[in-house]
């Protein structure tokens, strides 16, 4: 099993965390070592991560996540109750696919390269988004049928290894969390855990600074 991947890419670290969790061991592909074109024939999308198990290629995160589900169910990712497993997906899904998604790398370049927005715009763009998607995320932990330790349990699952990445990368992009105090009580929980610590950016081979002693 083949990750393909990079340090600084938090949707790669979520499949890190989720291969961690389930003690599945994989080869870490860093695709900055792939010669020109290499990546691009692996997923025609050019993005990361993907998966690539005896030579089929899985892209798009969540979907690595569910064949990891279903290919290694010994240590489920998602709860067992069908609400609360429902909730769980969808808190997922707010990260994916409408925090993450508006506020990568790419899509904050081309709002400076072909939309002509500054520096500060693009901050505020960036901030409009996260801060609602952060206050979502807040409002689902407090509404949850129960105080768990964790985002939809007493163990770290599929909330949790898509909100942690995004809980750095907000603080990294300079968003203030503190009226978030379930989701960074939750984060700072997790990243205390060695699935998890293993999996941060500064622990992989490409990191671009000094690696971390494992």
């Amino acid at each position: 099993m083949k990750l393909y991947t990079r340090a600084q890419n938090s949707a790669g670290e979520r499949v890190r965390i989720a291969l961690n969790l389930k003690g599945i061991a994989y080869e870490y592909v860093a695709v900055s070592m792939l010669g020109p074109g290499e990546y691009s024939r692996i997923n025609p999308q050019e993005l990361l991560p993907a998966l690539e198990v005896d030579g089929r290629v899985i892209t798009q995160s969540a979907a690595i996540l569910d064949y990891l589900e279903v290919a290694f169910p010994e240590r489920p990712l998602l709860p067992a109750d069908p609400v609360v497993r429902a909730q769980a997906l969808a808190f997922g899904s707010v990260v994916a696919a409408e925090m993450h998604a508006l506020t990568v790398q790419r899509v904050r370049r081309f709002l400076t390269s072909e939309m002509g927005a500054g520096e500060a715009r693009v901050q505020h763009w960036v901030a409009h988004w996260l801060g609602l998607g952060f206050a979502t995320l807040e409002g689902l932990l407090a509404a949850r049928s129960a105080d768990w330790q964790f985002c939809f349990g007493d163990e770290p699952g599929w909330a949790d290894l898509f909100m942690v990445p995004q809980v750095a990368n907000g603080r990294r992009l300079g968003i203030e969390l503190g009226d978030y105090r379930r989701v960074t009580e939750i984060a700072d929980r997790c990243r205390r855990l060695e699935p998890f610590r293993l999996a941060e950016p500064q622990m992989q081979p490409d990191y671009p600074g000094e690696p971390v002693p494992r």
